[in-house]
C-alpha cells in the first residue's frame, strides 16, 4: 500500500486495486528474448478510482524498444480501477465524543514497478507496488 500523508485526526480507507490486467509483453519483441526490462510508473488515480494518467520514468529519453514496454504499461494501467480513496477528518467535541468533520473521495498516486522477463521459455510480466521510497514492496507480486 502506498504512503498517504494524513493530518492529525484524519483517517483513510480504500486505495487498493482489487484486480487489474497486467501489461502484455510487446509481441514484436518476443523473438528478441531481451534481458529483463523494468519500467517504473506513477499512476495518477482520480476520485472514482480510475487511472487518469500514467507517468513513466525516463520515457522521453527511452529508445524504441523501451517505448514499446512503456506503451504496454500505459495501455494496461489505464484499465486499472482502484477502490476509491476516502479520507475522513475527525474531531472531538467538549464531551470527548468523536465526530466526522468532513470526508470524501480523494485523488492519489501510486508507484509501480513493471518487470518484463522470461521464465521457462515464456514471457513473464509482473507488477510490483512501490513503497513510498521507490523500493518494491516485499511480498507483493502479480504473476
Amino acid at each position: 500500500m502506498q504512503h498517504i500523508p494524513l493530518a492529525l485526526g484524519q483517517a483513510s480507507t480504500g486505495g487498493d486495486v482489487p484486480s487489474h490486467p497486467l501489461p502484455v509483453y510487446p509481441p514484436t519483441l518476443v523473438t528478441a528474448r531481451l534481458p529483463p526490462q523494468e519500467i517504473r510508473a506513477r499512476l495518477m488515480v482520480d476520485e472514482q478510482g480510475k487511472v487518469a494518467e500514467v507517468r513513466i520514468d525516463g520515457e522521453p529519453q527511452a529508445d524504441a524498444q523501451r517505448r514499446l514496454f512503456a506503451a504496454a504499461v500505459r495501455e494496461a494501467a489505464l484499465q486499472w480501477i482502484f477502490m476509491p480513496l476516502r479520507t475522513s477528518r475527525w474531531a472531538a467535541d467538549a464531551a470527548g465524543n468523536a465526530h466526522d468533520v468532513d470526508s470524501g473521495p480523494q485523488p492519489f498516486s501510486v508507484g509501480y514497478l513493471f518487470r518484463f522477463a522470461w521464465r521457462d521459455g515464456r514471457p513473464l510480466v509482473e507488477a510490483l507496488p512501490l513503497a513510498h521510497d521507490g523500493v518494491p514492496e516485499l511480498g507483493h507480486s502479480d504473476d
